[in-house]
């Protein structure tokens, strides 16, 4: 009969194993050991540090960067129900064009994607909520004046199918866009020339043999297709196919599973802008195929830079760009483009660059003139674009990361500006495809906002460039037949929203009047009363959902620590309780009740 005391010696040598002989790390348990590490190995080196090596910090980041105020920080309003992104601008002083700046950020941490106008300053201007994907929003000028155009439509399998849209300084489309033919418009260009016509770019679906890459006969590829147009009556003036010129095999997109259906293609051209200069001659430029092609009037291809059918002696690196963006004619022998030289994350070590080429035609010679590098050594695996402003000075867009960066004519950076936390600027949380920098006049055919909070007015009027200044004006009290206001205040516009605080002579009734430069009424708040008009719901610019999750995740982290350590030491501790280990006395081997104790 084994006594209380017995049993608990049982236990405790069955931890410890055997007393009559040393423990032993056999081949049945140093085995999973080594398949356990082998295998955690492995799955932290392919899963776990690629996921790593795409942070990009930095030393000496800001709270903004590091990314204490959310993915890609943005702030509500009380008189507007959109959001908008809050920008860290650098250097300290930075001489930042006072133009505005057109952007259509999207990503997972962008609530509403769309066009969007910002000031010099980051403040909003317009902001555009639209269904699907928004691309390319920008200036362009038609028949002598001035309009703000996109791409809208669905985003599928690496292209769009939509339309481009014209909107005029009221904000109304004026014109829609779409290619002639059954074909869809592509998301990644629109170009108005300066002959009234308009650049599209398509992704059509064809039959093609695939075996030269190891695909099927009986294939399918995206080809690139570039159309003008006349925008007043949709006439057919040029088109261009990339299959006519450039076959399968000069593309350097793995053909992976594609290219057995046609909804799933093999898309080895990847055509991303198309430009025209004075001569006539068309600018191709195709991400896939790493070239930038010139096409006469005729369709007939003039030279190719870089890839597989490079023509050119670029001996300072200037073909050696790769899966580039944004081709564009800057005169007749030089032209700028944005080199992604990436197109995923497996070489951590590549940076995007803006390059300003300068073309020998005849003797076929490429060289370098300027580099605008970013000084974090960005990477933009996807998108981005350059601009030349007529200031001289360059405005690159970094495309999949939240940046924009203008550089001096030499690219020196005299502005930086974030719309999102860099540090994970490679995750894609905030993004525009591209950004520009233009001159424009907003006259929304709406009227102004305001919502009322404690004893405030707050203001605003989405896409109106030409407020000066805010006047209060409140109900003189006589006919609420014939209402006559009177204006009892009046304040300078203060960003996108301005704050108005109620006088005492505010009792009932008012409205609020925008005011321009001259001193002109260019429109009003509809009448409100201060006493019934609805409050505005509190507006916060705190993270607090960002900020609920890494509380969570890290008592969560701390939760699990205390249960895997101190369980586990707990269970390496004997416990006995109440109960002794009693040896027996000489001469006794009976189970004796009185050895326990009581």
């Amino acid at each position: 009969m084994f006594t209380r005391a017995s049993s608990a010696t049982l236990r405790l040598s069955s931890w410890l194993g055997r007393s009559d002989r040393p423990h032993k790390l056999g081949p049945r348990r140093l085995l999973p050991a080594l398949l356990l590490g082998i295998g955690g190995f492995i799955l932290f080196y392919l899963v776990v540090l690629p996921q790593i090596l795409r942070f990009r910090f930095r030393f000496g980041m800001s709270r903004y960067d590091l990314g204490f105020s959310g993915f890609g920080p943005s702030r509500t309003y009380h008189s507007f129900e959109e959001e908008a992104p809050i920008v860290e601008i650098s250097p300290a002083g930075a001489q930042c064009d006072q133009r505005y700046t057109f952007l259509a950020p999207r990503g997972d941490s962008v609530r509403h994607p769309g066009p969007m106008i910002l000031d010099a300053q980051g403040e909003l201007v317009y902001k555009k909520y639209n269904w699907g994907t928004t691309q390319d929003f920008k200036v362009q000028h038609f028949k002598g004046e001035d309009y703000v155009t996109y791409w809208q439509g669905d985003e599928e399998d690496g292209h769009g199918r939509g339309s481009w849209y014209m909107l005029d300084s009221t904000y109304t489309a004026k014109y829609i866009i779409s290619p002639v033919g059954i074909l869809q418009g592509d998301l990644h260009d629109f170009q108005i020339t300066v002959n009234d016509t308009a650049l599209l770019t398509i992704y059509e679906p064809i039959p093609a043999d695939l075996t030269s890459i190891g695909g099927p006969e009986l294939g399918w590829l995206y080809e690139g297709v570039v159309q003008e147009i006349d925008i007043a009556t949709g006439e057919l003036l040029f088109e261009w196919r990339s299959s006519h010129t450039y076959p399968p095999e000069t593309s350097y997109e793995p053909l992976g599973d594609r290219g057995h259906e046609r909804t799933l293609g093999y898309d080895y051209f990847h055509m991303n802008s198309v430009d025209k200069n004075d001569d006539g001659h068309y600018l191709v430029s195709a991400r896939h195929t790493h070239t930038v092609t010139c096409i006469d009037s005729n369709g007939k291809v003039l030279w190719t830079l870089g890839g597989k059918y490079n023509e050119f002696d670029g001996s300072d690196g200037a073909t050696d760009f790769k899966w580039q963006h944004d081709a564009r004619w800057r005169g007749p022998n030089r032209i700028t483009l944005m080199d992604n030289a990436a197109m995923d994350f497996e070489d951590p070590s590549a940076v995007s660059k803006g390059l300003l080429l300068e073309l020998d035609i005849k003797a076929r010679k490429a060289k370098v003139v300027t580099v605008y590098d970013h000084p974090q050594h960005m990477m933009a695996v996807s998108q981005g674009n350059v601009q030349v402003l007529d200031t001289g000075n360059v405005l690159v867009g970094w495309g999949h990361s939240a940046a924009f960066t203008e550089f001096s004519a030499d690219g020196e950076v005299v502005c930086n500006t974030h719309f999102g936390a860099s540090a994970y600027f490679s995750f894609g949380r905030t993004m525009s495809y591209r950004v520009f920098k233009d001159k424009w006049v907003g006259l929304p055919d709406t009227i102004p906002d305001a919502a009322i909070v404690g004893d405030s007015v707050f203001v605003s009027w989405n896409g109106a460039t030409e407020v000066a200044s805010w006047a209060l004006e409140a109900w003189d009290g006589d006919s609420i037949a014939n209402m006559t206001f009177v204006s009892i205040d009046e304040v300078p516009r203060s960003g996108f929203e301005t704050k108005i605080p109620f006088s005492a002579a505010v009792t009932s009734y008012f409205r609020v009047a925008a005011i321009n430069a001259n001193g002109e009424v260019i429109g009003r708040t509809e009448v409100a009363s201060r006493g019934s008009a609805p409050q505005a719901s509190f507006s916060s610019d705190y993270p607090w959902g960002i900020t609920f999750i890494m509380i969570f995740s890290l008592g969560c982290l701390l939760c699990g620590l205390y249960c895997a350590v101190f369980r586990r030491l707990r269970r390496h501790k004997p416990d006995m309780g109440l109960y002794q280990l009693v040896m027996p006395k000489d001469g006794d081997d009976s189970d004796n009740e009185h050895d326990l104790p009581i």
